[in-house]
C-alpha cells in the first residue's frame, strides 16, 4: 500500500501510512526514502533516514544510494565524508550504486579531490561511474585532466563523448572539439541534439562559419531543425559570425510563435550594430519577456544612446515587467555615460526597493556609476559594506579606478593592496587593473604588485613589472632586488645571478614611500 501511494504521488497518504505502520522495517524506510527524494523532497528524505538510524533498522545499499542523492541537493561536503565513512561501516562502500552517487556527490560539491580518491579505491566501476567522474572534471573545466580519464574509459557511450566535446567547447578549444566529434563519429556513434548545439554555439564563440554550416547541414539531415531551440541557436551562430542575412533567413523559417528566435536575432542586430533594424523587430514582437527589453536597453546603452535606453526601461517598467541584474547593469551604464547623479541615485533606490540580487557585476556597475557621476563618497558606501561578498575582480576594478580618475592615488593604492592580500595568488587579475587605471601607474603601484609576486611566487607577472618598474625608472633598485629574490625563490639561480649583476656598477637608489622590497 506504502508502495502504491508513493507510485500515485500520493506523498501525504504515504507518509500518514508511514507514521501509524506498527513495526516498520528496513523495506518501509527504504521505499518512503525513495518515494520521497524521487519527488524532490530531500529534507524530509533525510529526515526518515535520520529516524531510522535511530530506530536502529539497518540500512541497505538501495537505501543509501538514495539518502546520497538527497544530500547531493541540500547537504555539505561535509555530509559525504560522513556518509562515506558510514557506508564502510556498514559494508556497502563497495556496492558501485552507493560509490557513485558519493562520486555524484563530491563532483557537485566540488570536492574533486576527495571525488578523484573515491573514483581510484573504487573495485568496481560501470560507465556511469567514468561519466561522472568525467562530467565533474569537465565542469570545473579540468580539460586536461577529463582527457586523460576519458582516454582511460574502457567503453565510452554518447554521454562520455559529449561529456568531453562539450568541455573543449566550453573553454574555446574548438579543434580539439570537433577533432573529438569526428571521432566519435568514425566510432559509428551519431550525435543528439544536446551535442550539436553544444557546437554550434562554440562555433559561433569563435566565429568558425565554415564549421558551423557544416553542422548545420548536420542539423537538417538529421531533423533536429524541427526543434526550436536549435532554430535560436542557429540564429546567434550566423549573427556572431557576421551572416545577419543568413540569421534573418533562419528566423523565418523558425517557429514564429518561439519568443527564443525572436529574441536571438534582436541579440543579432544589436551584436552587428543594427539597433534600428532590432528596434522593429521588438515593436513586431507578438509578446516580449525580460531578455526582449534587458537586450534593447543594452544595445542602446552601449551604442551610446543613453536617453533611449532609459526611455525603454521606463516602458518596461510601465508594463509590468520585472528587471533583473543585467537590466540594471545596462542602465547604470547608460546613466554613467552622461554623469547624472540624480539619476545614479534613483537607479540605486530602485534596486534597494525591488530588491534586485547585487551580484558582482551590478555592485561594479553601481561603483562605476557613482564615481562616473561625481560622488567617490556614494560609491565607497556601496564597495565597503559589500567586500566580504564579492567574489570576483570586476568591484575592485571599478573602485581603485574610481579612486584614482578623482585623485585619491593613496586610497586607490590602499584598496589594491588589500585586493592582493583578499584575492591570495590572482596576480594576473591585479596586473589587468593596473594597466586599466585611467592614468599611468607609478613606480609604488608597480612595486606592490612585484613584490606580491615575491609573495606568491609567481615569476611571470613579476618579471613584467620589474621590466616596467625598470622603464619607469632606471635608477630604482629596490624592484632589482626583489626580482632577484623572486629568481632565487624559485631556483632560477642563474637568472637571480644575472641580475645582482647587471646592478653592479650602476647607481640604484631607494625611492622615498617605496617600502615595498
Amino acid at each position: 500500500m506504502l508502495g502504491a501511494y508513493l507510485k500515485s504521488g500520493m506523498l501525504g497518504d504515504a507518509l500518514q501510512l508511514f507514521d501509524v505502520m506498527p513495526d516498520r522495517g528496513g523495506v518501509a524506510y527504504t521505499t518512503m526514502i525513495m518515494g520521497l527524494a524521487q519527488s524532490d523532497r530531500w529534507s524530509q528524505a533525510i529526515s526518515i533516514f535520520k529516524g531510522m538510524r535511530v530506530a536502529g533498522v539497518a540500512p541497505n545499499e538501495v537505501t543509501m544510494a538514495s539518502v546520497i542523492s538527497s544530500y547531493t541537493r541540500v547537504g555539505r561536503i561535509s555530509d559525504g565524508r560522513a556518509l562515506q565513512a558510514l557506508t564502510t561501516k556498514l559494508g556497502l562502500k563497495d556496492f558501485v550504486l552507493v560509490s557513485t552517487n558519493l562520486l555524484h556527490l563530491y563532483c557537485v560539491k566540488s570536492s574533486l579531490e576527495d571525488a578523484r580518491r573515491l573514483f581510484d579505491e573504487m573495485p568496481e566501476k560501470n560507465i556511469v561511474s567514468w561519466n561522472v567522474m568525467l562530467n565533474g572534471y569537465s565542469k570545473a573545466k579540468f580539460v586536461d585532466l577529463a582527457r586523460d580519464l576519458f582516454d582511460n574509459i574502457p567503453e565510452r557511450d554518447l554521454v562520455s563523448w559529449g561529456t568531453i566535446v562539450d568541455a573543449y567547447v566550453q573553454v574555446d578549444r574548438l579543434v580539439e572539439a570537433l577533432t573529438l566529434y569526428r571521432s566519435m563519429l568514425s566510432a559509428g556513434l551519431r550525435p543528439n541534439d544536446v551535442m550539436v548545439v553544444d557546437l554550434v554555439s562554440g562555433c559561433g564563440r569563435v566565429v568558425a562559419i565554415g564549421e558551423g554550416q557544416q553542422l548545420h547541414s548536420t542539423i537538417v539531415k538529421a531533423g533536429f531543425n524541427c526543434y526550436d531551440f536549435i532554430q535560436s541557436t542557429i540564429i546567434h551562430f550566423y549573427s556572431a559570425c557576421g551572416k545577419i542575412n543568413l540569421a534573418c533567413l533562419q528566423f523565418e523559417e523558425a517557429c514564429q510563435s518561439h519568443l527564443a528566435s525572436w529574441n536571438a536575432l534582436i541579440s543579432g542586430f544589436i551584436r552587428n550594430g543594427m539597433i534600428q533594424k532590432a528596434q522593429e523587430l521588438f515593436d513586431r514582437m507578438p509578446e516580449r519577456d525580460i531578455f526582449s527589453w534587458s537586450s534593447m536597453i543594452s544595445g542602446y546603452s552601449h551604442g551610446g544612446q543613453a536617453s533611449m535606453a532609459l526611455e525603454l526601461f521606463r516602458g518596461m517598467v510601465a508594463v509590468g515587467v520585472q528587471p533583473n541584474e543585467i537590466t540594471m547593469v545596462s542602465v547604470l551604464s547608460a546613466i554613467a555615460s552622461v554623469g547624472a547623479l540624480k539619476e545614479a541615485k534613483w537607479a540605486h533606490e530602485f534596486i534597494r526597493n525591488n530588491s534586485i540580487p547585487l551580484n558582482d557585476n551590478l555592485i561594479a556597475a553601481l561603483i562605476d556609476v557613482y564615481a562616473k557621476c561625481g560622488s567617490i563618497s556614494n560609491a565607497l558606501d556601496v564597495f565597503n559594506p559589500l567586500r566580504p561578498k564579492i567574489t570576483s575582480i570586476s568591484p575592485w576594478n571599478a573602485m581603485i579606478c574610481g579612486l584614482a580618475m578623482h585623485g585619491h592615488a593613496t586610497l586607490s593604492l590602499r584598496i589594491f593592496e588589500d585586493l592582493e592580500k583578499n584575492r591570495a595568488g590572482k596576480l594576473q587579475e591585479a596586473e589587468a587593473i593596473i594597466e586599466s587605471m585611467p592614468m599611468q601607474a607609478d613606480v609604488v603601484i608597480w612595486g606592490t604588485l612585484l613584490a606580491a609576486c615575491r609573495t606568491h611566487g609567481n615569476v611571470e607577472v613579476g618579471e613584467r613589472a620589474a621590466k616596467i618598474l625598470r622603464n619607469l625608472d632606471t635608477s630604482h633598485g629596490a624592484s632589482r632586488v626583489l626580482l632577484s629574490n623572486l629568481y632565487a625563490d624559485a631556483g632560477r639561480w642563474n637568472d637571480a645571478i644575472g641580475v645582482r649583476k647587471s646592478m653592479q656598477g650602476e647607481q640604484m637608489v631607494r625611492l622615498p614611500g617605496a617600502s615595498f622590497a
